[in-house]
């Protein structure tokens, strides 16, 4: 694997924990560094952990894995997109900004199980530099999951609820495509 196919990879993996910080920075009054920091370490971490997991595991759970992984970031996002489009609705001005554990990692966890499997193939492929790969791919998703926070708060200060509502939705839609995708409906 050439480092353009890593990239793309990594890029692709990342894609969904983007879409995710742009939807939490969405709900933020103000992005600090600190916040945006923090949001990358925990999707870039879950985004390298994830695929050297799965590399550590071994083809011999793949068929396992497959067969949930799609529910489970499904059920994860279609969870946290539904209390967001709730709590747009909601009377309360304060909006769950939190980067709190259980919601970070219910959020980074979702985002990253698709790497789960990627790692896996890495072990069936020759010649791939685990650490390498893995820490790349972390990096790239660090990168971008810290600006998608920025992204989603210049965005979001002028349409709060409005921009929570598409937040919600946006990752009712990232669960669904990623389910469709697994039981090859799209």
């Amino acid at each position: 694997m050439n480092i353009f196919e890593l990239f793309l990879l990594a890029a692709g993996l990342s894609m969904d924990a983007f879409a995710v910080s742009i939807c939490k920075g969405l709900a933020m009054n103000k992005v600090s560094i600190k916040e945006m920091i923090i949001t990358g370490l925990w999707f870039g971490g879950f985004q390298a952990l994830m695929p050297l997991t799965g590399y550590f595991l071994g083809s011999a759970f793949e068929k396992y894995i497959s067969s949930f992984d799609h529910w489970t970031a499904f059920i994860f996002l279609s969870f946290i997109g539904i209390n967001m489009i709730k709590e747009s609705f909601s009377k309360d001005n304060q909006v769950d900004s939190s980067l709190g554990f259980k919601i970070m990692l219910a959020m980074a966890i979702a985002t990253s199980i698709d790497a789960l499997a990627v790692g896996i193939t890495f072990g069936l492929l020759p010649h791939v530099n685990i650490i390498f790969a893995v820490s790349f791919i972390g990096i790239v998703t660090f990168i971008l999951s810290a600006f998608g926070v920025r992204i989603g708060n210049s965005f979001g200060v002028k349409y709060k609820s409005k921009a929570e509502i598409s937040g919600g939705i946006i990752l009712i839609l990232i669960g669904t495509k990623i389910l469709a995708e697994h039981l090859g409906i799209i």
